[in-house]
């Protein structure tokens, strides 16, 4: 008797319950159209006039299990009415809205959702939880074009406080392929697209209004291919498309050619919150907060750069004695892309530990990600050792990423990959949590398609860094360097050659077309463009190049520099914490991480066999550096009052620049003709990769001076203006994924 007379009691409490929360969703949602349809008014009311706001528009698109299980509906109020009016208000088609459930909800008391709950907190303008949930189905597409903006979330505040009613946190949520919500008075009829259910599955049958405009098939979505970064800004201004769409095209690029078909092996890892920080950016640029040019845009950082642990990608530098290593957070480059609204969409393959564990080991070849190889030639080599972030710049696998450099690390592969590659001084961008090598000459720089998009990522990853100390060698205030995108930039700069560097080179070094190629770009674009060439300033770079002394240096750096990286790890005991404990995993794990003809480590126990910094031969060579710095290098700058010098990418080109820190950006200059196939590894069980070969591209490198950046960048940018070599070849035809974002909104 007792147990029944509770049950009662609380069966009374549950139904008086959900009475009440029925009510209150009643009377919040049947304000909104009311108010909605008596102010129709493009400017929606100013929002000087609104206190800071308590109510988020957040918009996706295609809800998936586990969203669909936060929504679980309690609580479903006069949805069909609620759906008319709402089809009234925006001027739509009978039937083309079905408000699917209206449920008051508490996300903190969820458990099973924690991190869907705290993508959708982080989206609110308040961070707070969300106490109603609105959730729409919306059976065809409406995009915005031009400007038109979204005012609701200021009107639902104002009739709210207006009715003296609790202010409401709502989360308005509308799936299956809506991109932007309007009124028809705010926007003109031109400026919306609707499509019919013939042309998108997606839309589910139902009729369509003012298809003036079709996205699809007018070409008004850009090519993923080679698409940049202003490109996928227009669009996401213009609301063609949204991020989270851009990120779910690039991974299926990714799963195209990445592990299927060539097996180009250029991506490691895709990170597995890429579409809520998608999700995110497309609420915030509803909106109106857009945090910088690259807000939005999927970037694709090397293995070897740490991101935060609750994003739940690795940072192995290509090994498996990293792999679940927990770092204390963002490489600050990480964090400053993350910060200006870039989405870290995963992590490139490399060659392991950034070329520096044996010297059997290829370029791009890691334990981890295998062997990646070339997209201009079947098993190509694509240098190293940003070999992956390479790879997927050139064929739009993400639209930029980022590589790092401690001689010839960034600017190799972006020249076998026919990209524009920024080596930038060292000191320019933050090392902090970067996977190390040389102090004294390690930078991270961008891998793009174009000057442009290298000049807008190093806009945002330059900068002072409280952790690392070499930052604070330049200016407080980084340049703008896409304000130096400057097409007569060649003229009257005086340009020195280096042509010691490939007089008596190997064809190893540089192939016969290569340099042939060079000296027919002297004469015929730079002189054309109105540069003062001296030719030739280094007769003799073995001055300078022909010592052991960088290579001293590495070695004690990198016994410095990487104990101190792995003692700081979050792990314990379950990963190396020094070099000895790194060979000594080699060792114990061979079959993975020294399997035949890869099985050196002759560099990490050279580098295990140094003393510390305060060694004669460490100091010496630093001296010795220091001066070549000063009477080779700099003592060529000043002699000419040169703004540049220049020379074929490879070989030892990016000695010069790396042995002192200097900046260097190489740009597309040709591709390799009928060149006779070679392999680099001299083994009967591996020949790969291969080099040269037909079709493999080739750059041209401007060198400066320290923190020249922005001189370099006009330079760059004038020559790549004048020549647009990039586009005179593609990779070969399985290389080049065919996914393109109409897959994602066009579905046929």
């Amino acid at each position: 008797m007792q147990k029944l007379n509770s049950r009662y009691i609380w069966a009374s409490i549950c139904l008086f319950g959900t009475f009440l929360s029925t009510i209150a969703a009643v009377i919040v949602l049947s304000l909104i159209p009311v108010y909605l349809l008596e102010h129709s008014s493009s400017d929606g009311g100013s929002p000087d006039a609104v206190p800071s706001p308590k109510v988020m528009f957040s918009f996706a698109s295609d809800l998936s299990p586990t969203d669909a299980a936060i929504f679980d509906s309690s609580t479903v109020v006069n949805t069909n009415t609620i759906s008319r009016q709402l089809e009234s208000t925006f001027q739509l088609p009978t039937k083309s809205l079905d408000v699917s459930s209206i449920t008051p909800v508490n996300f903190m008391s969820d458990n099973n959702n924690n991190r869907r709950r705290r993508a959708i907190s982080k989206s609110t303008a308040v961070g707070s939880s969300i106490d109603l949930v609105i959730q729409i189905t919306i059976n065809y597409l409406i995009c915005r074009i031009n400007d038109c903006k979204i005012h609701l979330h200021n009107r639902i505040i104002q009739v709210i406080n207006s009715h003296r009613q609790k202010t409401f946190t709502v989360h308005l949520l509308f799936n299956n392929g809506v991109r932007l919500v309007s009124s028809v008075a705010t926007c003109t009829a031109q400026s919306m697209i609707a499509t019919g259910p013939s042309k998108y599955s997606r839309l589910r049958g139902k009729s369509c209004i003012n298809s003036d405009v079709d996205i699809c098939s007018n070409g008004r979505l850009p090519n993923l291919y080679d698409a940049s970064i202003q490109d996928l800004q227009n669009g996401l201004a213009k609301g063609y498309f949204t991020s989270k769409d851009l990120v779910e095209a690039y991974i299926a690029r990714i799963n195209e050619v990445n592990l299927k078909g060539p097996a180009l092996r250029a991506v490691i890892e895709i990170s597995l919150v890429a579409l809520d920080a998608a999700r995110i950016s497309d609420a915030m640029r509803t909106n109106g907060s857009i945090l910088s040019p690259l807000h939005g845009i999927p970037i694709l950082i090397k293995d070897n750069i740490a991101t935060r642990p609750e994003d739940g990608m690795n940072t192995t530098a290509g090994s498996f004695a990293l792999l679940g290593s927990i770092t204390a957070g963002d490489a600050t480059v990480a964090r400053k892309l993350r910060d200006a609204g870039a989405i870290l969409l995963g992590k490139t393959s490399l060659s392991e530990w950034a070329n520096f564990r044996g010297s059997d080991v290829p370029n791009g070849w890691s334990a981890r990600g295998g062997q990646a190889t070339s997209a201009f030639y079947p098993q190509g080599d694509a240098c190293g050792s940003s070999t992956g972030s390479g790879i997927a710049a050139s064929i739009g696998l993400a639209a930029g990423t980022l590589g790092t450099e401690t001689d010839g690390s960034i600017v190799c592969p972006s020249s076998r990959n026919n990209l524009v590659g920024i080596k930038p001084t060292v000191g320019l961008t933050s090392r902090h949590l970067v996977i190390p090598l040389s102090q004294a000459q390690d930078t991270i720089g961008p891998m793009c398609q174009s000057v442009a998009d290298a000049a807008a990522i190093l806009n945002i990853i330059a900068g002072r860094d409280n952790n690392d100390n070499y930052t604070f060698t330049q200016n407080e205030t980084v340049p703008d360097y896409t304000q130096h995108l400057i097409k007569d930039g060649l003229k009257q700069a005086k340009i020195g050659v280096l042509r010691g560097l490939f007089t008596n080179a190997t064809a190893s070094e540089y192939p016969e077309y290569v340099i042939s190629e060079f000296n027919r770009t002297i004469k015929d674009i730079f002189a054309k463009l109105g540069a003062i060439i001296i030719d030739p300033v280094l007769e003799k770079p073995e001055t300078m190049l022909s010592s052991d002394d960088e290579f001293t240096v590495i070695l004690f750096d990198f016994k410095y520099e990487i104990n101190r990286y792995l003692s700081q790890l979050k792990n314990n005991n379950t990963v190396p914490r020094t070099l000895q404990e790194l060979i000594d995993y080699n060792n114990k794990n061979a079959d993975v991480e020294l399997p035949p003809g890869r099985n050196s480590q002759d560099l990490f126990h050279r580098a295990q066999n140094t003393t510390d910094l305060t060694d004669s031969k460490y100091t010496n060579a630093k001296t010795n550096i220091s001066r070549v710095k000063a009477d080779a290098i700099d003592a060529i700058f000043k002699k000419y009052n040169l703004d540049a010098l220049i020379a074929p990418t490879e070989g030892r080109s990016s000695q010069i620049a790396a042995i002192v820190g200097y900046p260097m950006i190489t740009v597309p200059l040709g591709f390799l003709a009928d060149t006779e196939v070679k392999t680099n590894v001299n083994t009967t069980l591996f020949q790969l990769p291969i080099y040269p070969a037909p079709n493999i591209p080739f750059g041209l490198a401007f060198i400066g001076q320290a923190y020249s950046e922005s001189r370099l960048i006009e330079l760059a940018y004038s020559y790549e203006q004048a020549t647009q070599y990039r586009h005179k070849s593609k990779p070969f035809e399985a290389a080049i994924p065919k996914t393109q974002l109409s897959d994602i909104l066009c579905r046929k």
